[in-house]
């Protein structure tokens, strides 16, 4: 019998690709979120923010009247953060303690930022050896120019909540090898879960390479607030420098901040897919890119491969942490485009294996309890 469950805020589309997988399993699935602002993800209901204290006071209105009957009765309530709500840390407890008394059970679907994940980066003994706020213990460049940043992240109201929250779960899957140990940070073993990032590949039809490439097409697609956080800049740099030297034989193309159906359209003009340099594993715009056939730039680290148990197929072409090396990457990349078709084949496979969003889906419900 299925089962009834509500997924709470989205980011990246991750919760709305488990909510169709879940439905296609013979589950009752609301997904309520604001569609990942600009990016305007498809959801059930929406649940949008205006700026300002009168947006802040009306939003909290809305949720306290209209939407709470929505917010009870679910088996399984999975939240998309902590600070699933754009409010204040004491109002999301508010919302949260009605979740745990109005619902079955609440789990964190973990794909972000929170202070589990800082405080794990920041320890000497951290199990990633560099991020984009510490490279091999020292402060990166995230660290260095948002001080303010990591302050507010460690402000004493926020630090209480996300305890809080966490004393409370029920438990917590990680869409991503590095939120899988920020979780441990936070919860005891038992309570911890990895399932991966879901993907629909019959979404996502494979491109077809031509017999000889004239000219190899990288796309940097990005959210231009964020440019520090993925790295986006040392990899414009580094493709600029490239596409200078080989006029003839590379163009890049840069998209910013268009919503999400308009995005996926733009990376099926790619042969190359420049996504991010601080993670060790591919996340959402580089397994869309794979699933289409494309070849990435991004997170490849032995260290994952390792964790899911993949010892033959690594298709990634793991991003440095340097322009000079970047450079280096993707000006081999360009020199040997006969390489494209059969690693993008590969990066196929490895979604279809690893990622497809029914496989994704199940590994949630067996973290969620349900068989």
């Amino acid at each position: 019998m299925g089962k009834r469950i509500l997924l709470l805020g989205d980011y990246s589309n991750c919760q709305r690709t488990l909510a169709s997988a879940l439905r296609t399993m013979g589950h009752d699935v609301t997904l309520i979120s604001d569609g990942s602002g600009w990016m305007n993800c498809d959801r059930d209901i929406s649940l949008n923010r205006y700026p300002g204290k009168m947006g802040g006071l009306l939003f909290y209105l809305d949720l306290r009247f209209r939407l709470h009957p929505r917010l009870r009765d679910y088996d399984i309530v999975s939240v998309h953060d902590p600070n699933f709500l754009k409010l204040k840390p004491h109002r999301i407890r508010y919302f949260f303690d009605r979740l745990k008394e109005d619902n079955n059970t609440v789990f964190l679907n973990a794909m972000s930022t929170d202070l589990p994940f800082l405080n794990m980066l920041e320890r000497k003994d951290s199990p990633l050896r560099y991020s984009e706020w510490f490279v091999d213990g020292m402060a990166n460049r995230m660290r260095l120019e948002r001080n303010r940043e990591w302050e507010e992240w460690h402000a004493q109201e926020l630090a209480e909540y996300q305890k809080y929250f966490y004393s409370r779960i029920d438990g917590a899957v990680a869409t991503l090898y590095e939120y899988y140990h920020g979780l441990r940070e936070a919860l005891p073993p038992e309570k911890v879960h990895y399932a991966g990032m879901p993907i629909d590949t019959s979404l996502y039809t494979p491109v077809i390479y031509p017999e000889k490439i004239k000219k190899v097409k990288l796309f940097l697609g990005r959210d231009r607030n964020r440019k520090l956080l993925k790295g986006s800049d040392y990899l414009e740099t580094a493709a600029r420098r490239v596409v200078e030297k080989y006029p003839d034989k590379a163009e890049l193309r840069i998209v910013e901040n268009v919503p999400f159906n308009q995005f996926i359209d733009e990376l099926r003009g790619a042969h190359v897919v420049l996504d991010q340099i601080y993670s060790y594993t591919p996340a959402t715009t580089a397994l869309m890119a794979m699933s289409m056939g494309l070849n990435v730039v991004s997170g490849g680290e032995p260290d994952y491969y390792d964790f899911i148990g993949e010892k033959e197929n690594r298709p990634i072409i793991n991003a440095s942490l340097t322009i000079e090396e970047l450079t280096d990457t993707i000006e081999r990349i360009v020199m040997h485009p006969e390489e494209l078709a059969e690693r993008g084949a590969a990066g196929r496979r490895f979604v279809e294996k690893h990622n497809s969003h029914l496989t994704v889906a199940g590994r949630y419900l067996n973290s969620w309890g349900i068989k």
